[in-house]
């Protein structure tokens, strides 16, 4: 058995969620907040058998998508002696997906 722990962006967890449950996969969705952009993100958890593994990393992975957006940096960094910052581009979305051994499961 496998945890498959997976961080995605809010705008496709609905999406990521449907699919999963369609496949009578069931998940655990947590709202959780990225360190560097500070934007929500939804963390999905889900215990499966070692065989459904491909198939729920196929499903993030398709409905998962990748983006662009303009950030400026974290106000700790802020504008320095007067200098307004420009924003940078950076890449977000996507998923960052953990797969782990469970070494014991229980249902109560």
């Amino acid at each position: 058995m496998k945890l498959i722990i997976a961080i995605i962006q809010d705008e496709d967890a609905t999406e990521v969620i449907a699919h999963l449950n369609d496949a009578e996969i069931q998940v655990t969705r947590l709202a959780t907040k990225g360190g560097f952009l500070r934007s929500g993100n939804t963390t999905l958890m889900t215990g499966v058998q070692d065989d459904q593994v491909d198939s729920v990393l196929k499903i993030i992975e398709e409905n998962s998508k990748s983006r662009t957006q303009y950030a400026t940096l974290p106000s700790a960094c802020g504008a320095m002696h007067g200098f307004i910052l420009a924003p940078i581009e950076v890449k977000v979305g996507g998923a960052t997906v953990f797969v782990l051994d469970v070494e014991q499961f229980h249902k109560f």
